[in-house]
């Protein structure tokens, strides 16, 4: 029964839309309505500004990190179910019921939720975020590699098998979730840093 209200508090946990409400506050309109239509950081910070977009990028990785932490509390001991409550909070901000599913990529989300869990293996992430960022200068681009490393570092840094199995599945849904900024990579559209307005991530 602990599991069970684990995960669905971290999935409410997940859902509740930072970027969505700090925007409506700040800017009286729907964060949805312009830029990728995404409630993530990235588009929060292109359509409001980037204090509101960092705003956005804190709280949405603190309601992960805090969803774990309630899964830790209530099954000390049982770092299996610390993984399951991290995908449950990405799927939440992924498909939030608050907002009829249409939430955002869940980049922050994980990043918060699995930093607590397997920091050193968060660790390769974001380098690889970082790098892949500086390269192309494609905030997508660094995200959908970023989740594609970590599971891989989770594997190699001893995570065990059920945990690298749900970091796989938390990676998927992400990078699922950029199948529309996949496409415009491969047509050479998708928007990069320091470029006028035009379509986010």
């Amino acid at each position: 029964m602990a599991g069970l209200v684990a995960l669905v508090v971290a999935y409410l946990l997940g859902g509740v839309p930072f970027g969505f409400l700090l925007y409506w506050i700040a800017r009286g309109g729907d964060v949805r309505s312009v830029g990728s239509g995404n409630i993530g950081a990235t588009n929060v910070s292109r359509a409001g500004g980037w204090t509101l977009g960092l705003l956005t990028l804190v709280l949405d990785a603190g309601k992960g990190a805090a969803a774990v932490a309630l899964a830790e509390r209530l099954l000390p001991g049982e770092p299996g179910w610390g993984s399951a409550a991290a995908l449950a909070a990405v799927a939440g901000h992924c498909f939030p019921i608050f907002l009829r599913l249409r939430g955002g990529k869940g980049v922050a989300t994980g990043c918060g939720a699995f930093t607590i869990l397997y920091p050193a293996a968060m660790g390769v992430a974001l380098i690889v975020f970082a790098l892949t960022v500086a390269v192309t200068r494609m905030v997508a681009a660094g995200s959908i590699l970023a989740a594609l490393a970590f599971p891989i570092a989770c594997g190699c840094l001893g995570a065990g098998a059920a945990a690298t199995s749900l970091a796989s599945i938390t990676g998927l849904m992400i990078i699922v979730r950029h199948h529309e900024n996949i496409r415009r990579i491969l047509r050479g559209t998708e928007r990069r840093l320091g470029a006028g307005r035009g379509i986010s991530d």
